[in-house]
Parts: C-alpha cells; structure tokens; sequence
C-alpha cells in the first residue's frame, strides 16, 4: 500500500478501512520518500467484500496530498493510504452478500456515506457530512494489495470492458455528474470544456456520450489540446494564463465554434479565478456555469455581469449514482478512456516513486495507472 504521513510511526500498525489482514506498505516520510511498513485492517462485515487491487490510478489530489500532505481543510494528520480510482478482482464475500461471488470483477465507489443524514435521505448522498472516501484525511484509500468495501458500492464489469477501464469509472463520474447537473443532451447546442486535464478530458467524453451537439475545450497545453481533438472535440482554442487576455480569448472561443453558436453550458475543470471568468463570460445568457475544478479556494469573478445576464453557477462535488451508466458507455463504446491512459506501472517501490513523479511532471502522462 501507499501511506502519506506527516509523523514517522515507524513499527506500529495503522487500520486501513474495514480490511482485515496486516499487509506491507509504502510509507511517505518526506516528499521524496517512501519506505515499507505494515497496517492492520478491519473485520470484514456481512455485507462487505474482500477485493485485490489490479489496477488504480493516480489523481492529482493524490500528487497533492504527497506534496502538501493536505488539499483545503482536509489534512493528513495521520499516515494515510492514498489511491481512489480502482477497480479489483473479489476474492471473498460477506454472508449477506448475493449479487457478487469470488472471481466476479468490479469497479468501486470509493465514498460511503451514512444513509442517514438528510442529504443521503435526500438522493443527494455525496454531500453527506459524514462521508467515508478512500484517501480523504483520515479515511486510507485503495492503493494496496487488498482492502473491504461495501458490496452495494462494488460494481460487476461486463467481460468486455477491463480493470483499468473500471478504474477510470471513478474520473469519468466526475465528467458524468457534471453533465447530469447541467442538464447537457442533445438539445445543448455547445460546450465549452475549461481545461484539456484528465478531467477536462473525461468531461468532454461525457458531454459527447450525453450527445452535445458541440464541445470546445481550452487549455495552456498544445499537447492536451490535441489529444482533446483526437477524442472528438469540436474545437480547441488555446489561452494564456494571464486574466488580461480574458475578453480576446472569450471572442477566439466564440469564433471557434462558427455560425453564431453560443455556449449553454461551460464546465470549469481547472477552477481558477481566470478559467471561472472565462466560463461566465463566455457563456451565453440563461445558461448555465459548473464549476467542477478546485484550483483556487477563493476567487474574484465577474459576478454581476453573470447575474444580470442571469448565467446560473453551480457546483459540482464529486458524483453520485453514476457507476453504472459510466459502465455502460464503457460497455457500449459510447464512451473510450483507453487512450487517456498514457503511462503504467508496476506496485515496486521504485515503480511507485517512478509513477508519482511522472504524474507531478505531467507534460504527455495524462493518467498514470497502477497494475497490481
């Protein structure tokens, strides 16, 4: 497993989750180092599955966590198995399981909520209070041999789509619910995609999967633009980082599109003040801004032009309910995350400090897949 900790605890076990065997690890004492050690796991409850990793990605939150040993209010006090896109082989069953078997291949979910709180009462459990998500402080995450997880959070994969496919179920709900919130279909005449990064990309697979008729994606990166391109998008326009540029560049977004089209919905998935600004300044009146990206805490944005234009913002926290229609455009070929997959590695430890780095650099690695 891979642990971020702020403390050494060098010979002392950790819980990881609801797991049950002590299993070895790589610890983070420093930014650059990971050393071996063992954690302790959970019985494992009736209802509950025993999985074996086979394939996890890295997220940038999981980069970050390793740098800055927090992101926002959540912050690793305590070593901490990182790793949330997974997808696994069950290899034991709780007793009151019957819709999984040992051998079944699954992808998971990787918050569990309470089921009690008004948010979860209310169909909208991925604002619950009380939400349990693998590698959010103090919750370890899924970058291990084994771990136990719920079984209704664990999701049978047809034969032709593969681990790694089923671990980027967990990015491509990102791009899903965003689509889902914003009400993007058909009747949508164009997108506009802030940021060509492993979630822009997935948000442009989506909104094509939900049938837009024309998505435009910006980004700072020539690269990721074109892979963009390759993966269908309409248009893309490249930006500076510079707020300055921000009313040229609305206009070179607008042109892109051609023939008078205006943009219904925008999806910020970089979320920084210029990116917000270009969204609401881009997209036309009565429609709708999501803001999926997390890359500033506060921003200063162009609100009251916004609101007297009557643009409606909205944000995006994660995804719920949202497994088994990623499933099924995976299934269907509605939808292709293969070619998001640009680096794999092995679960040494050189092979896991090798794979973090080329995550942080980023420059070609788009997603960077762990096989187990």
């Amino acid at each position: 497993m891979v642990l971020v900790t702020a403390t050494s605890t060098a010979g002392k076990d950790v819980n990881h989750g609801r797991g049950i065997t002590t299993r070895p690890i790589r610890r983070r004492r420093s930014p650059q180092r990971h050393r071996q050690q063992s954690i302790t796991q959970y019985y494992q409850g009736p209802h509950d599955v025993r999985v074996r990793m086979k394939a996890v990605g890295i997220c940038g939150s999981d980069v970050h966590y390793l740098r800055e040993m927090r992101i926002a209010h959540f912050v690793v006090k305590e070593p901490m198995v990182i790793g949330h896109e997974c997808a696994g082989v069950i290899e034991e069953v709780g007793s009151g399981v019957t819709h999984l078997a040992a051998g079944d291949r699954v992808a998971l979910e990787p918050g569990v909520s309470c089921w009690r709180c008004r948010h979860c009462k209310g169909g909208r459990y991925n604002l619950c209070d009380d939400m349990k998500f693998f590698a959010t402080p103090p919750v370890h995450g899924s970058l291990a041999n084994q771990i136990v997880h719920p079984a209704d959070l664990c999701f049978k994969l047809p034969a032709n789509v593969s681990l790694e496919e089923g671990a980027m179920c967990e990015p491509l709900s990102v791009g899903v619910h965003a689509c889902r919130r914003a009400g993007v279909g058909p009747e949508t005449t164009a997108v506009l995609v802030m940021g060509a990064g492993p979630i822009g990309l997935v948000a442009l697979l989506a909104a094509k999967a939900f049938g837009a008729p024309r998505v435009v994606i910006v980004d700072v990166d020539d690269h990721r633009l074109a892979v963009a391109k390759s993966l269908g998008a309409d248009a893309a326009v490249k930006v500076s980082t510079k707020p300055e540029d921000v009313a040229e560049e609305v206009e070179r977004i607008k042109a892109a599109l051609g023939g008078g089209v205006e943009i219904d919905v925008s999806l910020d998935c970089a979320g920084f003040s210029k990116t917000m600004a270009t969204a609401l300044e881009a997209t036309r009146p009565g429609g709708k801004v999501c803001l999926v990206g997390m890359g500033h805490n506060e921003m200063t944005v162009p609100l009251t032009s916004a609101a007297i234009r009557e643009v409606d913002v909205m944000g995006v926290f994660r995804y719920k309910d949202t497994w088994p229609l990623c499933i099924e455009f995976l299934r269907s070929g509605k939808v292709d995350v293969k070619p998001l997959i640009t680096h794999r590695f092995g679960f040494s430890q050189r092979e896991v400090e090798e794979a973090f780095e080329v995550s942080a650099r980023g420059r070609d690695a788009i997603k960077v897949m762990f096989n187990l």
